[in-house]
């Protein structure tokens, strides 16, 4: 028989991974849709503002290379992704940003089978990821750089 404090650990823990924690900088977002289409509608979203400067730069797909170790994992696609209209002018400002750019995102599934999408915050790459460069991004960019965000994730995952 299950505990009552099982039930409510349990409880916990699901309810836990379905929020975005700010204290870490990533946004978590459930998606509706398989791994292969939510990768597919992101970088659709990702590409649709190529005329402002976005593109895709690559995918790196972890279970595929832990499969080829012989080893299993279940879905982990990185899209690296971003902006060299606006990424190159601060990166050669600071050499070392291009360590944390370009941006990317994590589409997953987890033990339940449940797809999620994951990704920065831009209120943590203006507040932390610039910073630790000696960069500034100012807070108007920051806005728009979530919003832009949130509507590329929001396609991808609702």
């Amino acid at each position: 028989m299950i505990s009552k404090s099982m039930v409510i650990a349990a409880g916990l823990i699901a309810i836990s991974s379905t929020f975005a924690f700010a204290d870490d900088g990533l946004i978590t977002k459930p998606s509706k849709y398989s791994v292969k289409d939510t990768i597919e509608k992101f970088e659709a979203a990702i590409k649709a503002k190529a005329a402002g400067g976005w593109v895709i730069f690559s995918r790196i797909d972890h279970a595929a290379a832990a499969k080829e170790a012989g080893l299993e994992m279940r879905p982990r696609t990185v899209i690296v992704f971003g902006n060299p209209k606006a990424g190159t002018p601060p990166m050669t400002k600071s050499a070392t940003l291009a360590i944390d750019l370009p941006m990317k995102a994590l589409v997953w599934q987890d033990d339940q089978d449940k797809v999620w999408l994951t990704y920065n915050s831009s209120e943590y790459g203006a507040k932390v990821i610039s910073p630790r460069h000696g960069l500034a991004v100012p807070e108007e960019a920051a806005k728009r750089l979530e919003k832009f965000l949130a509507e590329a994730s929001d396609q991808s995952t609702q």
